[in-house]
């Protein structure tokens, strides 16, 4: 038997770094095969890696907040309980706070992989890089850090500990512009405008460093819109029909399959039978390459409480009846609230549907998600007087949908039929028939 290196895993084909956000076990702890040992959050996803062995834990080389390559060694587990315990090292442990100085060896000229958080002069604690640079950024000496009570690993201060600090630290957050704060470009007026603001001393301020999520989210929404010409089709679909379907059969459906059935599985059916009359939609551009899809993996954007929006994707949505799409859904809302997705959860969408309407919101433009070409948003259903078509009024439940689309590829014509094809099936749905 021998020691198991444990490597930052690969979270996808795009992923370069994870960031480890929790040890579940120390140095020194037993684990069983497939139990968890970490979390690692990317650019995409909070994920839970499992133990690949059962044994005992010898080394964890990074601490919590650190961000490390894909194929880096992070932790090292014997397999081979049999073998005595000698200690291992773990990053998370403080070091030594004196240390003498020698010359580096053969072995320290090569890039560690396990590096150690560093005391700084002015603390007395040992705090991770990422820590640090959140102190940095919101304008707090490192000194201060020695106040603020650690969740992590021995007491560590990790990114969770500081975030609540800064939310309660007395007199608020109120920084001064660093001087690592970028100064406005001098060249054009346009570009002084989108710098970062420097803010005067006294302002009332609050300084909220983005967690990785959020930072990814931002960097993709600005990738999108300089990619992709964004046009949007506009239209109203009666939904009257399906209200009152719904009504009368959700405490069936709930008691059937254990789940409410919502208006979102409705236009989930409408938007794949779309993508079956005008495959055109569901594409990708590749420099001058059209790439059609044959499958076709529908994206649905899912609200995380405090982490902003996560966008799972049903697999082969296209081999569904109504009911296999609710229940695909289903699954991926509940691995989103858990933390549980995978990347395969989360790759391989070629088109996208988000629910505005769920927070009370008429319409919206929703932003294209990369190297998709379109997206459709729902907004809320609201009850409004409607002339039918033999010129009567009558109150009706209606809802707003957007199509936004790449106008590199989908122009006028093809982005609005496509629209019409979804409202044509959500309006002529025979429900019971489909589920």
């Amino acid at each position: 038997m021998a020691k198991v290196e444990v490597v930052m895993p690969q979270m996808g084909e795009s992923i370069t770094t994870g960031t480890i956000t929790k040890w579940h076990k120390q140095v020194g702890d037993q684990i069983e095969i497939d139990e968890i040992l970490l979390e690692i959050s990317t650019d995409k996803v909070e994920s839970e890696i499992p133990s690949p062995v059962g044994g005992r834990i010898e080394q964890l080389l990074y601490p919590e907040g650190e961000t490390v390559d894909v194929a880096k060694l992070i932790a090292v587990i014997e397999d081979d309980l049999s073998v005595p315990f000698a200690g291992g090292s773990a990053a998370v442990a403080p070091a030594a706070k004196t240390q003498t100085t020698s010359a580096p060896s053969a072995a320290a000229k090569v890039e560690s992989a396990a590096p150690v958080a560093v005391a700084s002069t002015e603390a007395t604690g040992f705090y991770t890089p990422l820590v640090k640079a959140m102190a940095k950024e919101a304008g707090i000496a490192l000194a201060e850090l020695d106040g603020i009570k650690g969740s992590g690993a021995g007491g560590r201060v990790n990114r969770e500990d500081f975030e609540n600090y800064l939310k309660t630290r007395k007199g608020g957050a109120t920084v001064t512009a660093t001087a690592s704060t970028p100064a406005p470009a001098k060249a054009a007026p346009v570009a002084a405008a989108s710098a970062t603001p420097a803010f005067a001393a006294g302002e009332r301020v609050q300084i909220i460093p983005m967690d990785n999520m959020r930072k990814a989210i931002a960097k993709n929404m600005v990738i999108s819109k300089q990619t992709s010409p964004h046009v949007n089709s506009i239209d109203e679909v009666d939904m009257t029909n399906l209200v009152k379907f719904r009504e009368g059969f959700k405490h069936e459906f709930q008691k059937q399959e254990g789940y409410a059935l919502t208006y979102t599985h409705f236009v989930l059916y409408a938007i794949v039978q779309a993508l079956k009359a005008f495959p055109l939609v569901n594409s990708s551009i590749d420099g001058d390459n059209i790439v059609m899809k044959k499958d076709i993996n529908l994206g649905c954007a899912v609200a995380v409480p405090g982490n902003g929006l996560v966008v799972p994707n049903i697999k082969g949505a296209d081999s569904l009846n109504l009911t296999g799409l609710a229940r695909s859904l289903n699954t991926l809302v509940q691995k989103a609230r858990t933390k549980k997705l995978t990347m395969d959860d989360l790759s391989g969408g070629t088109y996208t549907f988000t629910n505005n309407g769920s927070f009370g919101i008429l319409a919206a433009t929703p932003v294209i998600l990369q190297p998709q070409l379109a997206i459709m948003c729902a907004g809320a259903i609201k009850k409004r007087p409607i002339v039918t078509d033999d010129d009567a009024i009558a109150i009706r439940h209606m809802m707003y949908m957007t199509h936004t689309y790449d106008h590199r590829l989908i122009d006028g014509e093809l982005g609005s039929n496509f629209l019409r094809h979804v409202i044509n099936t959500l309006q002529t749905m025979d429900v019971k028939a489909l589920l």
